[in-house]
C-alpha cells in the first residue's frame, strides 16, 4: 500500500505498483480550496502588479512618481486547461469577477462553459490561461511555443498544476521577448532548484509550490492519507484509491 499525501501521483511508479498488485491512494478534494485561493491570488497579483506596487511604496518611489497603470480582470476571457475537480472549483470562483470562462481537456464536462477540444483554439480565445491538469505523458510540455504564440502579447499564464506541463525553455523565451504579457508559476521542472533565468525576469510571479500549503489543508490531507491506510489494514474500500 502506498498512501500519497497529495492529489498528484505522477511521482509514483505506477507500472511497478500494478505489476505487483500494490494499491495506492491520494488526497483529492481536500486541497481544492487552498489551491484555488492561491490561483486567484496569483492572478490578481500578476494583473495588478501587487508585489511591485508594495515595493513602490516601501522603497519611497511613491513620493517621486505615480505607480504605472495595470490591467483589470473584469471583462477578460479566462481559459482553464483541465476541468477536473480543481478546474471546476476554480471556474466557480472566477464567475463573480465578470469574466468569460472556457476550457479544454480530453472531453467536454457537464459545466456551463465553452469547450475547446484543441488547446491552441483555447489559447487564441483567452486573455488569462490557468493550467490545472494532471501531469502525464499526454500533458508533458503541453504548453509549448505554439500555445504561447497563440496566447499573444497581452495574455497571462498561470500554472498551479505541475512544472512538466510547460516547456520551460519556450516559456522563458516568450517572457524574455514579450510574446506574452506575463506568467505566474507555483510549480517548476526542477524544484526547488528552478532555472535561474526565471529570477531575472520582470514579468513573472514566482511562488515555492505552496498551492496546498495552509495549516488547515495539510491537516485535512494528512487525515485522508491516514484514513486510506486504516481502510487498507481493515480490508475496507479505500476512500480515495488511485485507479491505474
Amino acid at each position: 500500500m502506498v498512501s500519497t499525501c497529495g492529489v498528484g501521483y505522477d511521482n509514483l511508479p505506477l507500472s511497478y505498483l500494478k505489476q505487483h498488485g500494490i494499491k495506492a491512494s491520494n488526497t483529492p478534494g481536500v486541497l481544492n480550496d487552498a489551491v484555488c485561493e492561491l490561483a486567484i491570488g496569483m492572478m490578481l497579483s500578476l494583473l495588478r502588479h501587487i508585489p511591485e506596487s508594495q515595493e513602490h511604496v516601501k522603497s519611497g518611489a511613491w513620493s517621486k512618481g505615480v505607480f504605472p497603470l495595470t490591467t483589470t480582470l473584469a471583462g477578460k476571457r479566462i481559459g482553464i486547461v483541465g476541468m477536473g475537480r480543481i478546474g471546476q472549483d476554480l471556474a466557480s470562483r472566477l464567475e463573480p469577477f465578470k469574466v468569460e470562462i472556457a476550457y479544454t481537456g480530453p472531453s467536454p464536462k457537464p459545466v456551463p462553459y465553452t469547450y475547446y477540444p484543441q488547446i491552441l483554439d483555447l489559447a487564441k480565445a483567452c486573455d488569462v490561461m490557468f493550467i490545472a491538469c494532471p501531469a502525464s505523458l499526454q500533458t508533458d510540455r503541453l504548453i509549448n511555443a505554439k500555445v504561447l504564440d497563440a496566447l499573444g502579447k497581452s495574455a497571462y499564464l498561470i500554472n498551479i498544476a505541475r512544472g512538466s506541463v510547460i516547456d520551460e525553455g519556450a516559456l522563458l523565451g516568450a517572457l524574455q521577448h514579450k510574446v506574452i504579457a506575463g506568467a505566474a508559476l507555483d510549480v517548476f521542472n526542477n524544484e526547488p532548484n528552478l532555472n535561474p533565468a526565471f529570477l531575472d525576469l520582470d514579468n513573472i510571479l514566482l511562488t515555492p509550490h505552496i498551492g496546498s500549503a495552509t495549516l488547515e489543508t495539510r491537516i485535512a490531507m494528512t487525515n485522508l492519507a491516514i484514513d486510506n491506510l486504516e481502510a487498507f489494514f481493515k480490508k475496507q474500500p479505500l476512500p480515495s484509491e488511485v485507479h491505474y
